[in-house]
């Protein structure tokens, strides 16, 4: 089926496209091309100005820019985009020594509800398109070019932004397809993860449709009772179900699963957490990233110190799980997931708009 925006579609569907719109073969080649740098229709200056008329005439599923907070610590830089019907959502690019990392978001809002996540606290509104999760890279990329002109900008994507990508599935994939290939993005399959909180169903859909991304699963708990309380999902899928799943992700693709853990003061952080944690992952291809908590004050959790969450690393290691935690970023400019778009919404709010 035919994508509604012009920005998610593939060369095939453009071929189409242009047939229906009576225009040659090749127009397709150059507007992929200009999809692929997240330019519109107005901007596509090879192509005739009655061909551009029409393509104006098609969604676009694009991403602007309307705001940007750099941080003072750091080299990140959070964003907030506005969609094309007025709806935000935002990312944020991350500086590491092999590149540039940009979180981005697949949905508007989230409906998972999880307790420490600012994301879902409004809920979910709606799904992202693929075009829309495009321009949300190509929008950095025009923003922030590389000296070479050549290069990307951004290097690498996880899709921990805003929503849940499992949620928002068939976008997702066609998003990744895209992403990946070499008239897309040309990103490779390695150099891009998905965060998902525990789908089951789709985690194995996913293995199908993207064997070569990374697989993340924000665990949190290393039992039923502590993360049904922090994580509704859980009460849909247990550990029982989620963890064979991860375990098959591994078996199958021979890439290590990312097990995400948020480390919230008094609530999963103490030693026996750890040794609970290891003894539940045993015997899977895994690695543990573990996140001092960014406090969310709505939420009334509060992340373990930086000491704390190198302790809870030592005791896995030692355990013979592989874990590290999570660099620091962006604690200055609302870094954590949501925190920024829900700020704008209530000054829209107080403003009256």
């Amino acid at each position: 089926m035919m994508p509604a925006d012009l920005a998610s579609m593939d060369m095939d569907e453009l071929s189409a496209l242009m047939a229906g719109l009576g225009e040659p073969k090749f127009r397709a080649g150059q507007v992929l091309s200009w999809l692929a740098r997240g330019v519109r229709p107005e901007g596509m200056k090879n192509i005739p100005a009655s061909l551009r008329k029409k393509l104006e005439e098609i969604p676009f599923g694009g991403a602007e820019i309307i705001e940007q907070k750099h941080s003072q610590k750091d080299e990140t830089v959070k964003f907030l985009y506005e969609l094309d019907d007025g709806n935000i959502v935002e990312g944020v690019l991350m500086t590491y020594s092999y590149g540039r990392t940009l979180c981005i978001s697949s949905q508007v809002g989230c409906r998972m509800g999880c307790a420490f996540c600012a994301s879902t606290l409004n809920g979910k509104v709606r799904d992202l398109t693929a075009g829309e999760m495009l321009s949300e890279v190509t929008a950095v990329e025009r923003l922030i070019p590389t000296a070479d002109g050549k290069k990307r900008t951004v290097t690498n994507i996880v899709m921990m932004g805003c929503g849940e990508p499992l949620d928002n599935y068939d976008n997702t994939i066609r998003f990744l397809r895209r992403a990946t290939a070499a008239d897309g993005l040309g990103i490779s399959p390695r150099n891009i993860s998905v965060s998902t909180c525990g789908l089951v169903p789709k985690i194995y859909s996913f293995i199908e449709d993207a064997p070569h991304i990374t697989l993340c699963i924000s665990l949190h708990a290393p039992n039923d009772e502590l993360r049904r309380r922090t994580m509704p999902v859980a009460n849909a899928y247990s550990l029982s179900e989620l963890i064979p799943a991860a375990k098959h992700y591994a078996d199958v693709t021979g890439r290590r699963v990312i097990f995400e853990y948020a480390l919230i003061e008094g609530v999963n952080s103490s030693e026996e957490h750890a040794c609970e944690l290891a003894a539940l992952l045993r015997g899977i291809n895994c690695h543990v990233n573990l996140i001092p908590l960014n406090s969310v004050k709505e939420r009334r959790l509060n992340g373990v110190s930086r000491k704390k969450a190198a302790e809870f690393a030592a005791l896995l290691e030692k355990l013979h799980v592989s874990a590290t935690v999570r660099r620091e970023l962006g604690t200055d400019i609302d870094g954590a997931c949501g925190q920024l778009r829900n700020k704008h919404i209530r000054s829209q709010e107080e403003e009256g708009v």
